[in-house]
């Protein structure tokens, strides 16, 4: 009986964590679409302040200047964080998940292209 209590507990922490996650994402990626939305609207990247999201959401210029970053804003992501701009550079405007390693962890970044051709990304 407490082997079977200690499997229920097990499978509940799993679906709990899955179902986290898939609203993270799902958080995440609304958060990006929105930036996107607003750019492709009209407003300025610059106006867009990355501590208003969370995660943090950067925008980045296709040569990879950032615009909006909480530690990078006016440094170049190919110098700062080369793996990290592989990983975003190739951003549709249909939006798409990319995985890349940084610091020995896995990081998910949502990524999105704006009409203007500016980098919208966020994630964990």
């Amino acid at each position: 009986m407490k082997r079977l209590m200690v499997m229920i507990s097990m499978v509940a922490v799993v679906l709990f964590a899955t179902q986290a996650f898939s609203a993270d994402k799902a958080a995440i990626s609304k958060n990006v679409d929105e930036v996107v939305a607003g750019i492709n609207g009209g407003k300025g990247a610059a106006s867009f302040a990355s501590g208003a999201y969370t995660p943090f959401v950067f925008i980045m210029e296709a040569n990879g200047s950032l615009i909006v970053h909480p530690t990078l804003a006016g440094k170049d992501l190919k110098v700062e964080g080369k793996p990290i701009y592989e990983a975003v550079k190739d951003a549709t405007p249909q939006g798409a998940w990319v995985k890349y390693e940084r610091d020995g962890k896995e990081n998910n970044t949502y990524i999105k292209r704006t009409g203007s051709n500016l980098i919208v990304g966020s994630g964990y």
